[in-house]
């Protein structure tokens, strides 16, 4: 099963700002995409005036055997577009599957 993890950088000066537009986001892609399951994660310290968020995206595999799939990938990324402005630097993408246990 296909799982995202997404992770970058905001200054911290705008981190109040960014909060409930990620927030926002990972709420509309929920209600858009039945059984997505989104977290927003983020490093305790503070460097060089940034903070290290991660957003990660699964989806329950009775609606999506498959995991994400790349058409979901590709609309968390335009929903993304907002927050670029508050961003330092990219967000990267990060693919990963569930293995068997």
């Amino acid at each position: 099963m296909r799982e995202l993890f997404v992770y970058y950088r905001v200054r911290a000066d705008d981190a109040e700002a960014a909060l409930p537009l990620v927030r926002g986001l990972q709420a509309r892609l929920i209600e858009q995409h039945l059984g997505l399951v989104a977290r927003l994660l983020r490093r305790p310290e503070t460097n060089d005036g940034t903070q290290t968020w991660m957003e990660t995206y699964a989806i329950d595999p009775g609606h999506a055997p498959e995991g994400v799939s790349a058409a979901l990938q590709a609309a968390i990324e335009a929903e993304a577009c907002a927050l670029l402005p508050l961003l330092e630097g990219p967000r990267h993408t990060e693919v990963f599957l569930a293995c068997a246990s």
